[in-house]
């Protein structure tokens, strides 16, 4: 059974190979923010309408959500598919990649979901980079009932469980009084010195926080011209940490840091939360395990990892999934050498052969998982009675 099943399902990603890519490759054409991706919502949807999904879109009071149902067995099993691009670089984290792995996971499942038991809901989950669509989705109904929760990400290098930190978002601003800068300085409040305070303060701080713990940003507005002193500037700024935890202590210490400069300056401080805060990754090892087998079984190979690799931390909304659902986010590698996600570079390997291959492998991957899962748990329920 696990080999006619498995079979069949690669059968469907082979036959649709090429529609697959195309799609991958007609989104990385068009690359749209978070919470702006109309049209990426909208060829995931027609594309899963095309294999037999019923889909939702607009979920969760979310225009660029959007469910996909296909099957009506007991096991739920979520595909997530995110589609957002990055300010200038596009899609230079190969999101376009991981949609088109979900849709090619999906449309495998939906093909033998009603011999396995299996209910294959293809969640699509917008603005992954700056807005968690996820963790909005979660808190709004659209993960419960799932047993399990998958996905892939492109990267430089193959791994199953890639080290993820818990991250905070702030949107930070000064209120001060302009004047002219030359003329009446004394008559200013200047809301740029705050920020420099705080910057300051923040690479101090650097100093006396563990090694996995993260503060970085931009200023957003730096004021208007040279003769004036600034009214008003504002900056984004992530905090990370190892967890949610962690995380708590540092954003209150980083908090500090930008008090210290509306102190010493007298501008007016305001800090946001400017999405919800993403949590650890609490990686499911027998997902895993069933995941490696298959990969493997496909010809992917997992390098030793390296001091360097341990480094290599992000965050992603998908770590909060992992808490409420057994989860995995395996990276896939797209053989981009020494160019990262998030850089320009990146985003050109991510339509390239290796990444096509990643996107198929990666979606009979997980195909494949779900199979070895719905299987086992057919085992364990017994012949019916």
């Amino acid at each position: 059974m696990t080999h006619r099943a498995k079979a069949a399902a690669r059968a469907v990603i082979d036959q649709e190979a090429g529609r697959l890519v195309a799609l991958s490759h007609r989104l990385h054409a068009h690359p749209e923010p978070g919470f702006e991706e109309e049209r990426a919502c909208a060829w995931l949807a027609e594309e899963l309408t095309s294999y037999g999904f019923a889909v939702r879109t607009g979920v969760c009071d979310l225009p660029t959500a959007f469910t996909a149902t296909a099957g009506s067995g007991p096991l739920v099993v979520g595909i997530c598919a995110e589609y957002d691009a990055l300010p200038g670089i596009g899609h230079a984290c190969g999101h376009n990649v991981i949609a088109a792995a979900a849709v090619a996971a999906g449309a495998a499942l939906a093909r033998v979901a009603d011999d396995l038991g299996i209910t294959v809901r293809v969640l699509g989950t917008p603005a992954e980079e700056n807005g968690g669509g996820k963790v909005l989705m979660l808190e709004r109904g659209a993960f419960d009932g799932l047993h399990l929760a998958m996905m892939v990400h492109p990267a430089p290098r193959e791994r199953l469980d890639p080290p993820v930190l818990a991250r905070a978002q702030l949107h930070v601003e000064y209120e001060g009084r302009p004047a002219h800068a030359s003329a009446c300085p004394e008559d200013g409040i200047n809301a740029a010195d705050a920020f420099t305070v705080a910057q300051v303060a923040i690479g101090l701080l650097r100093q006396h926080v563990p090694g996995d713990q993260r503060v970085h940003g931009i200023v957003t507005d730096g004021g208007q011209a040279p003769n004036i002193v600034p009214a008003h500037t504002a900056a984004d700024y992530y905090v990370r940490a190892r967890t949610l935890a962690e995380l708590a202590v540092l954003e209150r210490r980083v908090r500090a840091c930008f008090e210290a400069g509306s102190v010493a300056t007298g501008a007016a401080l305001s800090i946001t939360s400017a999405s919800p805060a993403y949590s650890e990754f609490r990686h499911d090892t027998p997902l895993l395990e069933h995941y490696r087998r298959n990969a493997l079984a496909l010809g992917r190979t997992f390098p030793a990892v390296t001091p360097q690799d341990e480094r290599m931390a992000a965050s992603t909304d998908m770590a909060n999934v992992s808490l409420a659902v057994p989860s995995i986010q395996p990276l896939v590698s797209i053989e981009s050498g020494s160019a990262g996600q998030h850089q320009a570079e990146f985003a050109e390997f991510a339509v390239r052969p290796a990444a096509d291959r990643a996107l198929l492998d990666g979606g009979t991957a997980m195909a494949w998982t779900a199979i070895d899962v719905a299987l086992e748990a057919g085992r364990r329920a017994g012949p019916a009675g």
